[in-house]
């Protein structure tokens, strides 16, 4: 194996470009959503100066809906409303949690095969007497990384999964706070991760950033009822400087298999 480390990777968005818009129609509009913007503006981020809601409407020159949330430092697929309705209605099925949601994650450590995670999550900020809400999340290891260098001096090499994350609730950071749980943070993870880790990973093979992807969504049509299979699709997105970040990162040599990975997120 090769053990140079791989060159760390930049940021490498523009932010002056047009946002990628992965479906459109007369009811909603799918984008990919950038690590690092915010989904509107926020009074609590008074200095940020990305919105997708904002950008996304300019660019299509129509109002936009917000029906789900992604984290600041998420990347991926982000669904908008495009009419009151379809808002409603699209709103209510993340609401009910009808909403199929994948991710792609890359953690600490060999997560084992599958983990059924159901811990319950209080939600964050509140009283420290706040009753925590029921959580549950599907974690499938995709693939499995032993780099020949340590961060920690205590042991002989570096180890990191990707993870398929299927969360079956919507709790906030809830498929973040669950890999906490079980003792597998997501790497560039600031608030719930390993900070030497994270320190020692921008450094020598991934550059500084929040290694969770949002990958799919399965949902119901707003208006037609009709099943919908949205997908942030890496083939299909070569330009984006993300997914060329991603597929560098899995490409690095060292990399075994364990399950078989989702077509549109194979680096081939």
């Amino acid at each position: 194996m090769d053990t140079a480390a791989a060159p760390a990777a930049s940021s490498g968005v523009d932010f002056s470009t047009p946002l990628t818009i992965l479906y459109h129609d007369a009811d909603l509009v799918a984008v990919y959503k950038p690590a690092g913007w915010l989904v509107h503006r926020s009074a609590i981020a008074r200095h940020e100066k990305r919105f997708v809601l904002q950008r996304l409407r300019d660019q299509i020159g129509q109002h936009v809906w917000p029906v789900h949330r992604l984290d600041q430092g998420t990347c991926g697929l982000l669904v908008f409303a495009l009419n009151k309705e379809s808002c409603q209605q699209l709103a209510r099925a993340f609401a009910e949690q009808r909403v199929q949601k994948t991710y792609l994650a890359l953690v600490r450590g060999w997560l084992p095969q599958q983990v059924e995670v159901d811990y319950a999550l209080r939600p964050e900020d509140s009283a420290p007497d706040a009753p925590p809400q029921s959580a549950q999340t599907t974690l499938r290891c995709l693939a499995t990384l032993d780099w020949p260098e340590s961060y920690d001096p205590r042991h002989p090499s570096t180890r990191a999964s990707l993870v398929l994350a299927q969360p079956h609730t919507g709790r906030r950071h809830q498929i973040r706070r669950h890999l906490k749980h079980v003792a597998h943070p997501i790497l560039g993870d600031a608030t719930h991760g390993k900070g030497a880790l994270n320190r020692w990973w921008a450094q020598r093979l991934g550059g500084q950033r929040l290694w969770l992807h949002a990958h799919a969504l399965q949902l119901q049509h707003p208006r037609t009822g009709e099943a919908l299979a949205l997908t942030a699709d890496w083939r299909a997105l070569p330009q984006v400087p993300e997914v060329q970040q991603w597929q560098h990162m899995l490409q690095l040599p060292g990399w075994q298999t364990v399950a078989p990975w989702p077509g549109s997120c194979s680096v081939i």
